[in-house]
């Protein structure tokens, strides 16, 4: 456990090297958050959760700083405000990191066994904040008008993808979600069954070039592909193109982490809605897939959830610094089969995010407090170049509203056959 942490606490800061202190204070729109902030925010859940509970009489950092790092409703600062937060300094948060690292450190050489799992939801978490460093990092870079790249390491084009196939599967009885057996998030219990039409599935995502034309074709002005909602979206952001697209001397250009690159045809379409994703998917005759059709279809690859970890091994993860990643979506292999599951990007499913049926009324605060945040959200499934190992499940669900583009946000067709 004590190797564990350390690599997942130092892999959030390798995250920040190639960042300058101005990058770290700032947040480029009131969904993102100053990286300063996740430095901050993560050390805090270890600290409220893990010291103060099992730590006799310790003190914390400073008396201020759970108002201004958590995410506890009532007592923290409004999301929209974090870049306010120019006191403390960069330099007091990484002292604030540096001692909760070293208080948990001893406490874990005689940890407690009710500690254990609580520290594991702490390291879960902190993964789950490193994608959106990611995430908030590119929404930064990406809006600055000299396109900075993160990662100065040029990508190298993506392989030419074959023609996409819908593949046919049975449908039946099937079993849903985790077994609870090791680690997972509370949405994705209890284990149920649920029965499935039978439905067609595409073998991978849609790529640029096929997400292009849908643009040529007009799709962003044909209201018979949008819903009510997604058409005064689109209207009132005045969205032409996915996020990151952009047009120069007439040619198309796309934002990666490794800078402003030709936009490559066959490379997966990324950083689109749910709204985009959905009128995509009506002007190719289709539709999204339900999260349960799309957990029945990867299940049917990756049949074996306890071979999954998770958490990172602390050996294939020590020391990953930023220039040894691929941080933009690669594209489709030349295997035949459903592939592309859990890399490149996140999937939209058509499925608003819910509880699952039969799940336990809780008797006490959960450290996930995911039931909060069902409502108005859709779930995205699978994984993305920023998704940390161990995170790529077939159970686990992503969620975010429809009009979400900053996240790694891709699309993969279904169809309904009777």
């Amino acid at each position: 456990m004590a190797e564990t942490y350390q690599t997942i606490r130092q892999q959030t800061i390798n995250l920040t090297a190639s960042l300058s202190v101005e990058d770290m204070a700032v947040q480029s729109m009131p969904e993102a958050s100053p990286i300063k902030w996740h430095l901050a925010h993560t050390t805090w859940f270890f600290e409220k959760f893990v010291l103060s509970r099992f730590v006799k009489d310790y003190l914390p950092f400073h008396p201020a700083f759970t108002m201004l790092f958590s995410t506890d409703n009532g007592i923290n600062l409004p999301r929209e405000q974090r870049s306010l937060i120019t006191r403390p300094s960069l330099t007091l948060v990484r002292s604030y990191r540096t001692h909760v690292d070293n208080a948990v450190m001893a406490l874990i050489k005689n940890l407690p066994e009710e500690a254990v799992s609580v520290l594991e939801m702490g390291l879960q978490r902190e993964q789950k904040n490193q994608e959106l460093m990611l995430t908030d990092i590119k929404h930064l870079l990406g809006t600055n008008p000299f396109h900075p790249a993160y990662i100065v390491r040029p990508l190298e084009p993506a392989a030419k993808v074959a023609t996409l196939k819908m593949l046919e599967l049975r449908g039946g009885m099937a079993d849903i979600g985790h077994p609870g057996l090791t680690f997972c998030f509370e949405n994705e219990l209890p284990k149920h069954r649920v029965f499935l039409n039978p439905f067609a599935i595409a073998d991978r995502k849609i790529t640029n070039g096929e997400y292009l034309a849908f643009i040529n074709a007009g799709g962003y002005n044909d209201a018979r592909w949008w819903l009510e909602d997604g058409a005064e979206w689109r209207a009132q952001e005045r969205v032409k193109a996915p996020l990151y697209w952009r047009k120069i001397d007439d040619v198309w250009h796309e934002y990666t982490l490794h800078g402003l690159i030709p936009l490559d045809l066959n490379r997966p379409v990324c950083h689109v809605s749910y709204y985009e994703a959905d009128a995509f998917a009506r002007f190719s005759g289709a539709r999204l897939p339900t999260e349960f059709e799309w957990e029945f279809a990867a299940n049917s690859i990756i049949p074996d959830l306890t071979g999954l970890p998770t958490i990172a091994d602390p050996e294939a993860e020590k020391n990953k610094g930023v220039e040894a990643m691929n941080l933009h979506p690669q594209g489709a292999s030349t295997a035949t089969g459903l592939k592309q599951f859990f890399t490149d990007t996140w999937e939209w499913t058509a499925s608003s995010y819910t509880s699952y049926p039969a799940i336990k009324a809780r008797t006490e605060p959960s450290l996930d407090n995911f039931e909060r945040q069902m409502v108005n959200q859709y779930v995205l499934r699978g994984g993305s170049v920023a998704t940390p190992a161990g995170h790529s499940r077939t159970t686990y669900r992503h969620f975010q509203r429809a009009q979400t583009r900053w996240q790694f946000t891709g699309i993969r067709l279904a169809r309904s056959i009777f």
